[in-house]
């Protein structure tokens, strides 16, 4: 029987854009190969309505994908960066980081103005600790509901009025080709930090040979590793395993390659939001991702030193 490339993906809409992307791309290095993306639904996709926080955090979108891994029943997994674990699990790797889409926020509203122009009070759905202190902050008197759910369950709230805006990465707006009737603001990254990863994906694979035991495949899955995505995610990934964020981290870390060095911007909220840090770091790239690890750790061990395991061991107790 003829080897078929196995691809896995979370069911969500995006998700299975994300790794059609993925697909579309090795099948052009992969002309006689055949591919097949495979939809695993995970722990995350069933609790729906629950505080990811409570329930297990970001390793609820990637336990059962690691097991197909592990059974051979695909692959090649197909992730949002921001949901893997800041440390993989043993016997796992990252084999390429595409290109990575915009990092940035967006705002979801009625109409335009964005987030000044939201009446006094107004309502903003969100479930990210970090999305509602960064509005908070610009605008405190707004009103923060919890909300879940892919991007059309949250875009419909806010479309149908059940809430005056909503906040999502501009990344998965783009990769569903979303124009609506919503109205669109990109909102300032200096104020708005990402989440760490935010608009890269990861292709993870088993870390036992090439990926689906063919040196040709994994030539494959390399070309598709980009360079700049690489060693800012690598960053991003170190700050937060340096300081230990769990799923409750209100925690933003952005890293930008400028020539041949990295800038790295992050900011950590207290668990009720009314304390944050921020520290900025720049650094050299001389040894690509080693270097980028390199300045997220000691990122992450000067901002700890400042205050920041006090904010984080606050959140240890909600």
């Amino acid at each position: 029987m003829a080897f078929t490339l196995r691809i896995g993906s979370r069911p969500s809409p995006l998700a299975l854009a994300q790794a059609g992307m993925v697909r579309d791309a090795l099948e052009s290095l992969l002309p006689h190969t055949r591919t097949e993306v495979v939809a695993v639904k995970t722990t995350g996709d069933r609790l729906e309505t629950a505080e990811l926080s409570r329930v297990g955090g970001k390793g609820l979108f990637v336990k059962e994908l690691e097991a197909a891994l592990s059974e051979r029943r695909v692959h090649l997994a197909v992730h949002s960066m921001k949901d893997l674990p800041a440390r993989l699990a043993g016997g796992f790797r990252i084999a390429a980081v595409p290109a990575r889409e915009d990092a940035r926020d967006a705002l979801i509203t009625h109409g335009a103005g964005g987030l000044d122009a939201l009446a006094p009070g107004a309502r903003l759905g969100t479930s990210s600790a970090r999305r509602r202190f960064e509005a908070l902050r610009r605008r405190p008197d707004l009103q923060i509901t919890r909300l879940r759910g892919n991007i059309d369950t949250r875009m419909g709230r806010v479309l149908r009025g059940e809430l005056d805006a909503t906040i999502l990465a501009i990344a998965g707006l783009k990769r569903l080709g979303h124009s609506g009737a919503a109205h669109v603001e990109l909102l300032n990254d200096a104020d708005f930090i990402p989440a760490a990863g935010q608009g890269a994906l990861a292709l993870e694979a088993i870390d036992e040979g090439p990926v689906g035991g063919s040196e040709e495949v994994e030539r494959a899955v390399a070309a598709l590793n980009d360079w700049r995505a690489e060693v800012e995610t690598a960053a991003e990934r170190a700050f937060l395993a340096a300081i230990g964020a769990s799923c409750a981290s209100a925690v933003g870390a952005k890293a930008t390659v400028v020539s041949d060095r990295l800038r790295l911007t992050t900011l950590i909220f207290s668990s009720d939001g009314s304390r944050w840090l921020s520290e900025p770091a720049e650094g050299t790239l001389a040894d690509g991702s080693a270097s980028a690890e390199a300045l997220g750790r000691a990122t992450g061990e000067r901002i700890l030193g400042r205050g920041a395991a006090e904010l984080l061991r606050a959140e240890e107790t909600l």
